[in-house]
């Protein structure tokens, strides 16, 4: 008896022990399965309102077995029915591959989950080759683009793509799968039984860890549903999703959107950020030049001016006022250094620095006077008083002004050729000697002997290798005789400067076929004398054309002077010209109405 209350009692021990266990058990299973639920409905509240493209890219290999491809099916189909499925929320795709690529459907075919998974439980076995390289590149050519249903990579909705494989791909894949994710898919890479996991992380998306998946065979793939789950709808799309953006991505219902730090600004493209051009968005006030910097701008002033304290505004650099300013004369300040300039009456020495004094610089000078009754006793001398004014504001000598003078009337006469004289004194005392010749007329032999006679060197001109000006004065009435015309342009074209000087009744035609080019500054007449500023102007223009050497700058001014002079007594020469013409006319009408 004793031995069998003994067992009997170790029978109830045990069977209370056996219900405790159980019990605890069923509690824990309750509560499993109750923890289970609730994470289930948090993840489908997470995927409420979800917008994805996510394409399914599915091994259909021959070594994938009947049943496994069976759990491949369950594996999608579970994932569905985790997802906001539509066309305005998720849509869905699905591709196989083995040696080649199918669809089974596209993003924009289905949108409700019914039909999916009646797509997904249809779905051929293909149990050919591993071609994973071409599966990639056709998601991202093919079943990604806006023609099968993708929407456009600017509304910013995730593109995620699913892979599942168990072999080794039998062509290469890592360079479609980073186009592929340069191109804004991001990857899951599930790999099952002897799948090579350096190949698998070729495929995934970065960090693996979140994106990279192994497990031993298909019956395990069912585990990674939750973590699936939470990743492919978790709201941090942002830190799951490739979003592309440059600088910051900001999440947002169903979505993310990109934005730049600051001093930048956001590209067309909505995901590349550049530097904002401050100096183009903003009223910068810069006077010279704009600069950006990576929050605002700074002012920079172009080369020979330096920036005022304002930040703003700009002055000039007046090298002048450095130490290095040297000039004997007067300082110019240049863009970026400085030059030397000398007072007027001198020029520059070869030293660029100091100034010596200008001679009145040297000239040929052949005065044409008319000789015949026409002109008049007294206008003659009128006309010898403008020579010898003239001469008296020149420097006359053999390395100087050389003065000639020649008379014409029927014929050509030199009173003295322009070697002679040597100075101003001794030109003035020739010119007051000339006697009138009072006879008849002859423009057309004057200009001639101008042209062959009176500038030859043996005469006493300078030869014209030595650029020395020859200037003629011509007093005249412009009537053509002898050819004038056809010798005063060989005059000028052998290089004599003509000036015409209209006396009396002039014919102007005459005067222009003498006068050197341009003719209003050349040419005068009694009726119509010139102020001197113009004529003034006007003769600076002509000797001093463009920049002159420094070697010239005397030279010029020294027949500037020349001509200035000889223009106010040619218009004192018409003025008093004038007077004796209307004194002429009055007693003209006086003796005829007598």
């Amino acid at each position: 008896m004793t031995g069998g209350r003994v067992v009997l009692l170790l029978l109830l021990e045990f069977v209370l022990v056996e219900s405790v266990v159980v019990t605890r058990q069923t509690e824990q299973s309750r509560a499993w399965e109750g923890d289970r639920a609730v994470e289930q409905q948090r993840i489908e509240k997470e995927c409420v309102g979800k917008a994805l493209d996510l394409v399914f890219i599915i091994d259909s290999s021959r070594s994938i077995l009947p049943r496994d491809f069976e759990r491949v099916k369950d594996f999608i189909v579970n994932i569905l029915r985790f997802l906001d499925v539509g066309l305005e929320k998720t849509r869905v795709g699905l591709v196989l591959y083995g040696s080649t690529v199918e669809k089974v459907f596209s993003l924009g075919t289905y949108g409700k989950v019914e039909d999916m998974e009646r797509a997904v439980r249809g779905m051929a076995h293909l149990a050919t080759g591993t071609m994973t390289g071409m599966a990639i590149k056709y998601t991202a050519d093919v079943a990604f683009s806006v023609q099968e249903g993708a929407r456009p990579l600017g509304l910013n909705i995730p593109r995620v793509a699913v892979i599942v494989t168990d072999g080794r791909p039998q062509d290469p894949v890592a360079e479609p799968a980073a186009r592929a994710r340069d191109a804004g898919m991001l990857i899951f890479a599930v790999g099952v039984g002897r799948v090579d996991m350096t190949t698998l992380r070729l495929i995934g998306s970065e960090p693996h860890e979140k994106h990279v998946f192994f497990v031993q065979n298909f019956s395990m793939i069912q585990t990674l549903l939750s973590e699936f789950h939470t990743k492919i709808c978790d709201t941090d799309l942002c830190g799951v999703v490739g979003h592309g953006c440059e600088q910051i991505c900001i999440n947002a219902p169903g979505s993310f959107i990109c934005k730049c730090k600051a001093g930048f600004i956001l590209n067309s493209d909505q995901k590349t950020c550049r530097r904002i051009d401050q100096c183009q968005v903003g009223e910068h006030q810069c006077e010279h030049e704009c600069v950006s910097t990576a929050t605002s701008y700074s002012c920079r002033c172009r080369t020979g001016f330096i920036l005022n304290p304002d930040g703003r505004t700009c002055r000039r650099t007046d090298f002048c006022l450095s130490a290095r300013n040297t000039c004997e004369h007067e300082c110019v300040s240049t863009a970026d250094s400085y030059l030397c300039r000398c007072r007027k009456g001198y020029i520059l020495n070869p030293d660029g620095k100091t100034c010596r004094q200008c001679s009145n610089g040297a000239m040929d000078l052949v005065f044409i006077i008319d000789g015949s009754k026409r002109l008049g006793a007294r206008n003659f001398q009128l006309v010898k008083q403008f020579v010898n004014n003239i001469v008296d504001g020149l420097e006359v000598a053999p390395n100087a002004t050389r003065v000639g003078l020649a008379q014409y009337s029927a014929r050509v006469r030199t009173e003295f050729p322009l070697r002679r004289y040597r100075t101003a004194k001794e030109v003035k005392s020739a010119v007051s000697r000339t006697k009138y010749t009072s006879q008849g007329l002859g423009s057309g032999v004057a200009v001639r002997q101008l042209f062959k006679q009176s500038f030859r060197v043996a005469e006493g001109a300078r030869l014209l290798s030595r650029n020395i000006p020859r200037v003629a004065i011509m007093f005249t009435d412009g009537r053509e005789q002898g050819n004038m015309a056809e010798w005063a342009t060989k005059a000028k074209q052998n290089g004599i400067n003509i000036y015409a000087v209209g006396v009396g009744e002039t014919i102007e035609e005459g005067l222009q076929q003498i006068a050197s080019f341009p003719q209003d500054e050349h040419l005068y007449y009694a009726r119509n004398s010139r102020s001197m500023g113009e004529i003034a102007e006007k003769v600076k223009a002509q000797i001093c054309k463009g920049n002159p050497s420094a070697g010239d700058r005397c030279k010029c001014q020294a027949v500037m002077a020349f001509q200035i002079q000889a223009n106010e007594e040619i218009q004192r020469l018409t003025q008093r010209l004038d007077e004796v013409l209307k004194r002429l006319k009055t007693v003209e009408n006086y003796v005829t109405i007598k």
